[in-house]
């Protein structure tokens, strides 16, 4: 119990109130950890520059050392505190797409600790695009390192109660800033090598990019060791079992005993007979819709004790790049 505010460990307050915001900066300030909204998913966020503090976030989501976090800051003049050198390509891209569900991976500053970096000398930073998370930021007086608000490898959060669910009295503060707007998380750009390289693929799409910057080399996201988050195999994962269909058009053969649910990106004309449940992500085949709710979706499907979820694919072009990396990540066993 917060003896000041007389607020439980992992409380949600509303953080259309200013009290809330205030108290979030205070908690930051004295080490403690507050998963707040962005555009994209929940970050359960610390003091940047607080090893200390780090050390509760991967204690609290059970993250292994070897994953980095991604830092956070409000503005461009706290830019400086986190990297060591920026390049002409980097303010680009900054000019471009900040702020909102962008980071990028640059030379770190000494200030930020090791263990936020998981030992790299470079850090991933982004400007979130949320007047939440910005105000927070800028309550809090420094930046704010934040993976998601969710157990590792699970699926990512998307609304205050996800966070509760999920983490509970692990983290000091739940600030409630409604459903994310975009919910997936950001495109990871590094620009350290003579070609940029897209490390993660998000709402702001390959061909976003390439129309600002030119040529960008997509790596391999098959890391034992990432040097970005969410480049592990398996991730995003759901504890009930995932398969891909092969097309939209594909319906599986259900054991007669087997209880299963549907992920769907747009509305079928068919029935769909044999499931348990069935999630449509976006009646009308909105793609940043299907976005929107992805996470949402297979959080309720996992819900269900169910033995198997079947997710329809989307065409791999645009956002729907990204939606086909949280699902074969998701699937991977």
């Amino acid at each position: 119990m917060d003896a000041e505010t007389n607020h439980p460990k992992g409380a949600i307050l509303s953080a259309s109130d200013s009290a809330s915001i205030r108290l979030a900066g205070r908690t930051i300030k004295t080490g403690g950890l507050v998963a707040f909204p962005t555009e994209t998913v929940y970050g359960l966020g610390c003091d940047a520059t607080n090893a200390v503090a780090a050390a509760r976030v991967f204690e609290a989501k059970q993250r292994p050392q070897f994953d980095p976090l991604i830092v956070h800051i409000a503005d461009r003049m706290q830019l400086d505190a986190v990297v060591a050198s920026q390049t002409p390509m980097a303010q680009k891209l900054m000019d471009a797409f900040w702020p909102g569900p962008m980071t990028l991976v640059l030379p770190k500053q000494s200030i930020i600790p090791d263990l936020v970096t998981a030992g790299l000398s470079t850090v991933a930073v982004r400007m979130p695009n949320h007047p939440i998370a910005q105000a927070f930021i800028r309550e809090a007086g420094t930046p704010i390192a934040a993976p998601s608000a969710n157990p590792f490898g699970y699926v990512s959060p998307t609304n205050a109660r996800h966070v509760s669910e999920s983490l509970g009295n692990r983290v000091d503060i739940i600030l409630d800033g409604g459903p994310c707007q975009v919910g997936v998380e950001s495109t990871i750009v590094s620009l350290l090598g003579p070609q940029p390289e897209l490390l993660r693929p998000g709402s702001i799409t390959l061909e976003q990019l390439m129309a600002v910057i030119g040529p960008v080399h997509c790596l391999s996201s098959n890391h034992t060791h990432p040097i970005a988050p969410g480049q592990l195999t398996r991730h995003y994962a759901t504890l009930t079992p995932l398969t891909i269909l092969a097309s939209a058009e594909t319906r599986p053969v259900l054991r007669p005993t087997e209880r299963a649910g549907l992920l769907r990106i747009s509305q079928s004309r068919e029935s769909e007979i044999g499931f348990a449940a069935i999630e449509v992500l976006s009646p009308a085949g909105d793609i940043r819709e299907a976005a929107r709710n992805l996470f949402a979706g297979l959080r309720r499907l996992d819900s269900l004790g169910l033995d198997r979820i079947y997710a329809e694919p989307c065409k791999e072009e645009g956002l729907g790049v990204a939606i086909m990396d949280r699902l074969r990540r998701c699937a991977a066993r």
